[in-house]
């Protein structure tokens, strides 16, 4: 690598640090965990019952949907209810952490 190699890449470092610096962050707004745990649930809820409703339509013949469609859908329901199980059992270990803590 030549010496102007180097200093292009030099310059180009400062002129990101730069443009890191002079950029700020807003704060971010606090949330509500109870809030966002109710939306999460919900979501997944949603999911399911649609999931459900296209199976029961190409069930019916309701639906021009194909099969691969269907079980898309219903894979998605089912690792996004796994996912807010997962969930669920991380916060249930770290409230039992919490509450083994000595004071």
């Amino acid at each position: 690598m030549s010496t102007m190699d180097i200093n292009q890449v030099l310059a180009q470092m400062r002129i990101s640090r730069d443009q890191a610096r002079s950029t700020s962050l807003e704060p971010a707004s606090p949330v509500d965990f109870a809030t966002l745990l109710k939306d999460s649930v919900d979501q997944v809820n949603q999911t399911q019952q649609q999931a459900n409703k296209l199976a029961e339509s190409f069930e019916t013949g309701r639906t021009d949907a194909s099969l691969a469609e269907v079980m898309i859908s219903l894979q998605q329901a089912s690792v996004s209810f796994q996912a807010m199980v997962q969930v669920r059992n991380k916060l249930v270990d770290a409230y039992k952490d919490v509450m083994n803590m000595p004071m």
